[in-house]
């Protein structure tokens, strides 16, 4: 099953098996999101998540460039959505919380992570896709690792190895009595967990979104067609939260997008700073 509508086709056509009608019904799970692979190279298999990297990716590019390639001084609509898109990450999330002296070298990297964690979160609601790209840990955690090494990179090279790992592991301000206490704990906060947490957040908002509104839609389905007439109105209730969770995750995929981005730029603003 690839999807919300794949999942409620399977249990509509099971309506008339026995196993469904005496075996009552069976919740989704995280199985719904081992997906098959679309087809193998050797032993290499291309499933439908890497489909969308792909697809994301070459939608993110033509978008900008088409919005670019004929620029005016009175813009047209697609070059103005596309000022206005780079506008947005450009100017509240790079200068704002990197800084006007360094914020620039930042831009490109930053816009290109949002839009395309956006148009990623977005294929969860698309008809046809509906399937969160980053409900699946490998691809969060992946881009979480690139995260983790521009911001350790960024402050390795400016402020050489050791002076970096004192920046992020030994608080200003504190005697050094305290050392053995808070640099493990600030090496364990600063160093080791920021790409857990930062791909955990992405990934458990995508998986869970998308696994509740399979429940309430499939659950509500199983309720129309094989209950009692008493308990057929709570299906119709369970509907119409599944269409409220449906634009609701619109929020979520937008939101996720948002939030990887911006702590993408705080992580490099403080691998910059001359101060813990």
């Amino acid at each position: 099953m690839t999807g919300i509508i794949h999942v409620i086709g399977a249990l509509a056509s099971a309506g008339d098996e026995e196993g469904v009608t005496e075996g009552g019904y069976t919740a989704p799970g995280p199985a719904e999101f081992d997906l098959p692979p679309l087809f193998h190279i050797g032993s290499f298999e291309f499933t439908k998540p890497m489909a969308q990297l792909f697809l994301a990716a070459i939608l993110v590019f033509w978008f900008f460039w088409a919005a670019s390639r004929n620029r005016a001084m009175v813009p047209g609509r697609l070059q103005f959505a596309g000022e206005s898109a780079y506008g947005m990450v450009r100017n509240s999330m790079a200068r704002d919380i990197i800084g006007s002296h360094d914020f620039m070298r930042f831009v490109p990297y930053l816009v290109a992570l949002f839009f395309f964690l956006l148009v990623n979160n977005l294929f969860g609601s698309i008809p046809g896709i509906q399937f969160p790209t980053f409900s699946r840990a490998s691809m969060a955690y992946a881009l979480a690792g690139l995260s983790w090494v521009i911001y350790n990179y960024v402050g390795i090279a400016k402020h050489g190895f050791l002076g970096y790992l004192k920046l992020q592991t030994v608080p200003s301000g504190v005697t050094p009595f305290m050392y053995p206490l808070l640099v493990p704990l600030e090496f364990f906060s600063n160093i080791l967990v920021r790409p857990v947490t930062l791909a955990l957040r992405l990934f458990a908002n995508m998986l869970a979104g998308h696994l509740l509104a399979i429940l309430f839609a499939t659950g509500g389905l199983y309720l129309l067609q094989h209950t009692a007439a008493l308990t057929k109105p709570v299906g119709a209730v369970a509907w119409l939260l599944f269409i409220a969770i449906a634009f609701l995750e619109l929020l979520v995929q937008f939101l996720q997008a948002y939030v990887f981005t911006l702590l993408n730029a705080m992580y490099i603003s403080g691998a910059l700073a001359d101060e813990h």
